[in-house]
């Protein structure tokens, strides 16, 4: 089904931490309630150069009487998030979504384990306030696993603070929590956690989600992994995020991150 492009106003578009910004948008009342995992399309408005459209993963959603406002939690990474980082209060932006599919919810699901990288929090923190609000999971149910580079790429703590009560904080040089990578964090304590009745839910960096992948093999812990990947149309029109996956028979194939994804059952993926 296609998705219209709405018109946003920009509310604010701060910088949180370094090279992070936190962009706040409101949008016409008729938008679709964004589901936990999906992601938006964004482009300055009235811009025609067709290089500034750009995925961002949804951070949060509220509903008002006459309008709604979304989150957006995005990285400087190139030309088109350097100009989104200038956009100040007031000015108007293109949305073309919600596009793409949500994780799924088991309902059997007792424990819920989250393992983040960098701006990977961003789909699993709105995943976390959906289990929360929506699903009415406790806070004691809910484990996160977050982690970076160095303490100035940890964003979005505060928030999940609210909403988990088991956090732990990796980083590369141990400048906050964890001297170490969030996959290895997660590894130690595996034990802790009863496979059956746990759902592990994973974004970030692709090295991390492919150890991840690694650790998991041979296990029974079921794991959905939202992929960060390039994209230029967000529709699946022009199959430039194809990625190798297998089937549950086990037969290869390719799926769009865009149309198909972005989350995909952890044990599809093929790395090599």
């Amino acid at each position: 089904m296609a998705k219209d492009i709405y018109i946003g106003e920009i509310l604010s578009n701060e910088e949180i931490q370094k090279e992070y910004f936190l962009m706040k948008v409101k949008l016409a009342s008729s938008f679709d309630d964004p589901l936990p995992g999906q992601f938006i399309m964004i482009r300055i408005a009235g811009l025609n150069d067709p290089f500034l459209s750009r995925p961002i993963s949804i951070y949060s959603f509220s509903r008002g009487k006459n309008s709604c406002s979304m989150e957006l939690l995005y990285r400087i990474v190139g030309k088109g998030t350097q100009i989104l980082a200038g956009l100040i209060k007031s000015s108007q932006v293109e949305i073309h979504g919600p596009l793409g599919g949500s994780f799924e919810i088991p309902a059997d699901k007792k424990q819920i384990i989250f393992i983040a990288g960098g701006i990977g929090i961003a789909p699993l923190s709105l995943l976390a306030e959906y289990l929360c609000h929506n699903v009415c999971l406790s806070k004691e149910s809910m484990s996160f696993y977050l982690g970076a580079q160095t303490a100035d790429a940890i964003v979005g703590l505060g928030k999940l603070q609210k909403l988990c009560y088991n956090i732990q904080v990796c980083t590369d040089d141990g400048s906050l929590g964890r001297k170490g990578l969030v996959t290895e964090a997660f590894q130690k304590d595996m034990k802790k956690y009863s496979a059956p009745d746990t759902m592990i839910y994973t974004c970030g960096p692709k090295a991390m989600v492919k150890t991840l992948s690694k650790i998991l093999k041979g296990s029974k812990f079921h794991c959905q992994a939202s992929l960060e990947e390039r994209m230029a149309c967000g529709t699946g029109a022009c199959v430039g995020c194809a990625i190798a996956i297998r089937d549950k028979h086990g037969n290869p194939g390719y799926k769009r991150v865009c149309a198909d994804g972005p989350v995909f059952d952890i044990r599809q993926i093929v790395w090599e």
